[in-house]
């Protein structure tokens, strides 16, 4: 991704920046109106610390010790301790786009000037991201409810100088190394600002907003990949028909099918269901592919609007109103982001499901029309593919175990305080996973399928399979043949698939794709 610079004012931000930031190395600004509404917040949260009326996370204590009245000679210890006794994550370490992304839409809703943390705050947030420097995140601490708290604490005691963060070399350091080293100084915490660190969902927000962008991808590569078998399977292309999409109109069933007609577009392999073996119509893993990719579609849609509202939002508790009052809520709830991202989990379970149908078929001699058993070099002698298929059932009968929703639990929590979580976080995991192995199901058809159309005799693929072909061979993915060690190849087409090399191969030939 090319440097480029992101500028966070009071609004939100966008996908775009998110995953810049994330995945990339781009720079964060603050905008001048977006540091002026933290001051002006602040302003309102010292008056209100200077008054003897307790008001919650200003000074009293948290959760279910909120009854407490904490005395100001006391609330910056206040506002330390929360962040280090809320730091209790364990497990593996999250992945470094993952922390950047939690942390960079955490500095969002401070920018919002809703939050009523000082500008030092904002700017030194900013300040560690530039720097590359990135909080040591474990797995297991969110309940999706009162925020991301655990994984958020961890960041806000990078803030502090505190713990341990991996620097732009990949090391792992004490965080208050890391921070002396690109000349930072560590924060002391004052009324309020532990609180307002913690209280997001920005670390599901970050996930579900990075899977939507791969999700559109493997949509497409999708599409590709049910284009190439039904070529390989000699299945006709009229059910990719406008006219046909047309009379049940959801708009991505229209898209996959519009995809797969333009890889098909000129092949001489498509419309020989009357020759040897005479079909009727094909079977519903290459007919109704486009209804079963397109209703993933249009669930991404739905992700993706979910996500839109998300990036705009303030989220936090108490929040700073404009007019100067401090109002506790309950916007931390991660219930909206927790459901699409369960939803993209089935959807993306039952798109790997259809995919290893159809991969299936290509290795049934009986039933892939005239292609040797397992698109083996010598069946009998040589196995072909017939354990990549049952690597392939193995990743979907995984996507499935995945698929079951994590946002239907709840364990209460802070002695009945907090006694409905969302576990969105939890949702967000699993759907990362159940993206990769989207990604290896995919990858797995592609090897195949294209391994099934250079077996075909006598007949002509389409342009867009022929540019395939050329770059997944370009790219050391071998052809047909005797058996050899399967899963180097296997893993180059995943590594193919996952570069977005497919949809770029075909796209070279067809123009943009949905």
């Amino acid at each position: 991704m090319d440097m480029h610079t992101v500028v966070l004012g009071t609004s939100g931000t966008t996908a775009q920046d998110v995953i810049a930031v994330a995945r990339g190395a781009a720079r964060i600004e603050l905008s001048e109106e977006a540091l002026a509404a933290v001051a002006a917040s602040r302003a309102f949260i010292d008056e209100l610390a200077a008054k003897p009326d307790p008001v919650y996370g200003v000074s009293t204590g948290f959760g279910a010790l909120a009854v407490r009245h904490i005395s100001p000679e006391l609330r910056v210890q206040l506002q330390r301790n929360i962040v280090r006794s809320h730091a209790a994550g364990m497990g593996p370490r999250v992945e470094r786009e993952v922390v950047r992304a939690l942390m960079f839409l955490r500095l969002k809703t401070l920018a919002s000037g809703h939050t009523g943390v000082r500008p030092l705050v904002v700017e030194t947030m900013a300040a560690i991201l530039n720097a590359g420097i990135t909080p040591v995140v474990h797995e297991y601490g969110s309940l999706g409810c009162s925020g991301d708290l655990a994984p958020l604490s961890h960041c806000a005691l990078t803030l502090m100088g505190e713990g341990d963060a991996e620097g732009p070399d990949g090391v792992v350091r004490p965080a208050g190394e890391l921070l002396a080293a690109h000349g930072i100084a560590p924060v002391e915490l004052r009324e309020k600002e532990g609180l307002a660190l913690l209280n997001g969902t920005d670390g599901m927000l970050g996930m579900l907003v990075m899977a939507c962008a791969d999700l559109a991808r493997l949509f497409t590569s999708a599409d590709i990949t049910a284009a190439l078998s039904l070529e390989a399977l000699l299945g006709t292309d009229k059910v990719l028909a406008p006219e046909l999409h047309a009379i049940r109109p959801h708009p991505g069933q229209a898209a996959s099918a519009a995809n797969m007609a333009k890889v098909l577009a000129g092949s001489g392999f498509t419309g020989h269901h009357q020759d040897d073996a005479p079909r009727v119509q094909d079977a519903y893993s290459i007919r109704c592919a486009p209804q079963v990719a397109g209703a993933g579609r249009d669930t991404l849609d739905h992700a993706r609007l979910v996500a839109d509202r998300e990036l705009a939002a303030a989220v936090d508790n108490p929040v700073v109103l404009p007019d100067g009052r401090v109002e506790s809520n309950g916007n931390f709830h991660g219930a909206p982001v927790a459901y699409v991202l369960d939803f993209l989990a089935i959807a993306a379970a039952d798109l790997g499901s259809i995919a290893e149908r159809r991969t299936d078929r290509l290795l049934d001699k009986n039933r892939s029309h005239g292609l040797p058993a397992f698109l083996a070099g010598d069946p009998g002698v040589d196995s072909g593919l017939m354990i990549a298929q049952y690597t392939q059932a193995a990743l979907v009968s995984e996507l499935k175990r995945l698929a079951a929703p994590a946002s239907v639990d709840s364990i209460p929590s802070s002695a009945m305080q907090e006694d409905h979580v969302s576990m969105g976080w939890s949702a967000a995991r699993k759907l990362r996973t159940a993206i990769d192995n989207l990604t290896r199901i995919v990858a797995v058809e592609l090897y195949a399928s294209t391994r099934a159309i250079e077996m075909r005799e006598g007949l002509t693929p389409a342009p867009a399979t022929r540019a395939v072909l050329d770059a997944v061979r370009g790219a050391g993915i071998e052809g047909p043949g005797g058996d050899r060690f399967l899963a180097p190849d296997l893993e180059g087409a995943y590594a193919f698939v996952r570069a977005g090399k497919l949809v770029t191969a075909v796209e070279s030939v067809t123009g943009k794709l949905a």
